[in-house]
């Protein structure tokens, strides 16, 4: 059984940074796509970023490009979100997930991922 654990989320002021990191067990890390979604008070969770298995491509919703960073340590089984030039718009708790099939490109759809962490929370005060 494939658990994804998320931690370095925390409360942070506007402009400044935060590091998530996902820690993944169970199955070969390597092989997945890895994705990073959100979701805060009253809105539907929503796409922040994906990786492919390799690390090689990765993508990014509009809202974050330029100011986020994804990234994956495949020998640590961890991929992580750095965050930078926070905005309090950002507030929100982040899940990251897995893609369900291995090999395969994934982006912003939550269906074509099939593992998802707890959730850590991000608070942006203004």
């Amino acid at each position: 059984q494939v658990q994804l654990v998320e931690s370095g989320g925390g409360l942070v002021q506007a402009g400044g940074s935060l590091r998530l990191s996902c820690a993944a067990s169970g199955r070969t890390f390597s092989s997945y796509a890895m994705g990073w979604f959100r979701q805060a008070p009253g809105k539907e969770r929503e796409f922040v970023a994906a990786i492919t298995w390799g690390g090689t491509n990765t993508y990014y919703a509009d809202s974050v490009k330029g100011r986020f960073i994804i990234s994956r340590d495949n020998a640590r089984n961890t991929v992580y979100l750095q965050m930078n030039s926070l905005k309090p718009e950002d507030t929100a708790v982040y899940y990251c997930a897995q893609a369900s099939a291995a090999r395969t490109v994934v982006y912003g759809r939550a269906s074509d991922y099939g593992r998802w962490g707890q959730g850590t929370q991000v608070t942006v005060s203004s």
